[in-house]
């Protein structure tokens, strides 16, 4: 098995070298990876611009691609030829949670969706860190993402989804296991920062305080609350089918014709 592995955080993050050595005994690591952060990047696809991929190493020794492009690029690059066949994509580990509305910011998720775009199943890791968080071990999450890469290898994996995985940031011994959950409900605290340039030109910065979530039952926020890792299988097909159902019994060409 041909294991691409990718991040949001750049080539030299030490949650993909952890993720990078997680994986080795479950088959051939690739790794392609930005050459610098693209946290909060989303899902990109570069199309007016050139990118370039180079060579990095990191730092047990393992050489590496890199490329000037997204996360997606990255798996793009990969899947259309940059590497020979790849079975599957595992993206992390992210230094901070990807919960709730995060999914579709998120570099590292995104890189996972772009697999399942091409047809290969992906995963999404994160370690649920928060902004207080001075020391981050990556140990406990890369342990986990080779269980569940592993297990869901076994057991069988749709092509069409990916697997979002979120590990509380705590000691291994404290973690209380697996639950496989829905995604919750982000609350986002931004606010815009307005400033000026030197020639008195406005400019602006999105900021505000760390985001929140709500730690409901079932969702990935309360499996953190818990101290479970939160396992949220996600589909690319956002159609709300119930709504469809819906405004399909209604008189759209009299409503239309009447206009």
């Amino acid at each position: 098995m041909h294991i691409l592995v990718t991040n949001d955080d750049g080539v030299h993050a030490p949650g993909l070298l952890a993720l990078v050595q997680a994986m080795r005994p479950l088959g051939d690591v690739t790794v392609l990876a930005p050459d610098r952060n693209w946290s909060g990047g989303g899902h990109v696809k570069t199309l007016h611009r050139p990118l370039r991929v180079g060579e990095a190493t990191l730092a047990d020794g393992t050489p590496a691609l890199t490329s000037d492009g997204a996360p997606s690029d990255c798996v793009a690059l990969a899947m259309l030829g940059r590497v020979p066949r790849v079975d599957l994509v595992v993206s992390g580990i992210n230094s901070y949670g990807n919960l709730g509305h995060d999914v579709t910011y998120s570099g590292t998720v995104t890189a996972a969706m772009e697999a399942v775009i091409a047809g290969v199943p992906g995963f999404a890791f994160s370690l649920a860190a928060n902004e207080t968080t001075v020391e981050r071990d990556y140990g406990p999450a890369a342990d986990y993402a080779r269980r569940i890469v592993s297990m869901a290898m076994e057991k069988g994996l749709s092509p069409d989804l990916l697997l979002n995985v979120n590990v509380p940031c705590i000691p291994a011994g404290d973690i209380r296991g697996i639950r496989v959950t829905r995604q919750g409900m982000r609350v986002y605290r931004d606010r815009l920062d307005e400033r000026r340039d030197p020639r008195g030109v406005p400019y602006y910065w999105i900021g505000g305080d760390y985001p929140t979530g709500v730690p409901d039952n079932g969702t990935d926020f309360g499996a953190l609350n818990d101290g479970y890792v939160s396992v949220t299988p996600l589909q690319l097909d956002l159609t709300d089918f119930p709504t469809a159902q819906r405004l399909s019994t209604w008189d759209w060409d009299q409503w239309v014709s009447v206009q």
